[in-house]
């Protein structure tokens, strides 16, 4: 196993994430049909989704022509006339519901190390949206808009420009006081920053909408540029016979899910934990959903909770009581985690890089579990967030996944 997780370690650090295009989600995965639905998390039956990516599943359905009002749409999920399966069975990633279907515009991330490409929808911005399970006229509007106006402007731009990239942008938004997950607020700036002049150039009458998008209720639209960076990584490092290196975390709101790389394409579950954290006024533990979306690669990259002391301004935001919670939670995920990444490093550490490559050997060994940062959805459909908090991660799944491993190795 350790030398399994050397090579693990070894290709996961490798890993160097470039956004090379932007183009409809069918185009990037050919195998992605107009009924088959991608969704945050491990597998799951439209039946047994909770309300927030229900509502989803008829907003794309909805978006996609597929049916003409929510009723009709429903009676199509329940009845088969869609397919369902996770995003990250295709190379995807999507935050909260991650709800990825056939016309939507997905970031397309390149490996330069190993050509390998990962996928994410563009951040819908203020409001709350399918990623929600919101369904009404204004978010698919806003659906319409970003396919036909928002992505042709940002693929002539990513085109122009030769791709970018993204491990420099990522490493110096921990350097000014992002941590990935839940604060992205330097990279937002970053990357505003770095397309402002080609879509000056490119967007004509669109230049102030596409600029507004970006810029107003949208702190978080890097965070689905970083998010497919970090499946590459742990994608670079799954399949290695033997490797207890976890390569996924995710949410379906029902159940969280773990993969390991020596057991790729296979899932570990338990029921999905809710979120310890702060919430809106008005708003309490009996409004919040059980943790959701596919964010958590945020995390098995090494950023998120991983590295929340690089940016002790979440802290609060999270519900934490000190910038100490930040300092425990990064330390310990050093003691699970089998290596740092030179690329992402915390300039409070002295500059040391950040935890990574999460061993589910050593979750089991000591107990400490992995912990991330994340909104709180609601459990109701198309109401959005209603706090922000961190959420740990069960055992069980890692437990499993390590007995599973030893009955792989006949141990």
């Amino acid at each position: 196993m350790r030398e399994a997780n050397r090579i693990a370690v070894e290709k996961m650090l490798a890993s160097d994430p470039v956004l090379v295009d932007i183009i409809p989600a069918h185009e990037a995965i050919p195998e992605l049909k107009k009924n088959l639905f991608l969704h945050a998390g491990p597998p799951i039956a439209f039946a047994d989704m909770c309300e927030p990516m229900k509502g989803a599943v008829i907003c794309a359905a909805l978006h996609e022509r597929l049916a003409e009002t929510p009723e009709e749409a429903e009676q199509l999920a329940l009845n088969g006339g869609i397919e369902f399966s996770p995003c990250h069975t295709y190379g995807a990633v999507g935050p909260m519901t991650g709800l990825t279907t056939y016309s939507m515009p997905v970031w397309v991330v390149e490996d330069r190390n190993t050509g390998q490409r990962a996928f994410c929808n563009i951040s819908e911005g203020q409001g709350v949206g399918l990623r929600f399970g919101e369904y009404g006229e204004k978010t698919l509007k806003r659906l319409d808009w970003i396919e036909e106006v928002a992505q042709p402007i940002f693929q002539k731009v990513i085109r122009e420009m030769g791709g970018l990239d993204l491990a420099p942008m990522i490493g110096q938004g921990l350097a000014m006081g992002d941590e990935l997950h839940m604060r992205n607020l330097a990279c937002t700036a970053l990357i505003i920053k770095t397309l402002t002049t080609g879509i000056a150039e490119h967007a004509g009458e669109h230049t102030a909408d596409i600029m507004r998008f970006m810029s107003v209720g949208n702190d978080q639209f890097f965070l689905n540029l970083a998010m497919p960076a970090m499946k590459l990584a742990a994608d670079a490092a799954d399949g290695v016979p033997g490797s207890s290196v976890v390569t996924a975390i995710a949410r379906n709101g029902v159940e969280v899910g773990v993969r390991i790389s020596g057991l790729p394409g296979r899932w570990f579950t338990a029921p999905a934990p809710m979120v310890d954290g702060l919430y809106f006024p008005g708003r309490t533990e009996a409004d919040a959903n059980p943790d959701l979306g596919d964010s958590a690669i945020m995390e098995v990259g090494g950023l998120g909770g991983c590295a929340m002391l690089a940016a002790p301004a979440i802290v609060r935001f999270v519900g934490a009581s000190s910038v100490d919670v930040a300092w425990k939670t990064t330390q310990s995920m050093y003691r699970v985690c089998l290596a740092e990444n030179p690329k992402y490093q915390i300039p409070i550490l002295d500059f040391q890089g950040a935890p990574t490559a999460i061993d589910a050997a050593l979750v089991v060994e000591t107990g400490i579990t992995p912990t991330l940062n994340t909104a709180i959805a609601s459990n109701k459909a198309g109401v959005g967030m209603v706090g922000a908090g961190m959420s740990t991660i069960p055992a069980k799944p890692f437990e499993d996944a390590l007995i599973a491993l030893a009955e792989e190795l006949g141990i």
